[in-house]
């Protein structure tokens, strides 16, 4: 785990020190939690982002005007043989 050293104002950290108590957790734990989220959503975001070209890449490969209701007639879809 690696330590930081960050500088408020010190009416910032005294409402830090007012959330923290309220929450039963320490300015430390709250800036920790802060830093954890940012980092997760950043991620999720980059994976929404990776998906989304993925997507794009995959569309552009199918065939224009491609329909697949062109590919079976719908009587054929629903004919069943005993």
């Amino acid at each position: 785990m690696k330590n930081i050293t960050v500088s408020v104002d010190d009416e910032t950290y005294r409402r830090a020190r007012i959330k923290a108590a309220e929450r039963d957790t320490s300015v430390s734990a709250l800036v920790r939690e802060f830093l954890n989220t940012i980092a997760v959503e950043e991620t999720e975001r980059e994976r929404f982002d990776r998906l989304r070209r993925l997507e794009i890449e995959a569309r552009a490969r199918v065939p224009a005007g491609f329909a697949a209701a062109d590919r079976l007639p719908r009587d054929a879809l629903y004919d069943r043989e005993p």
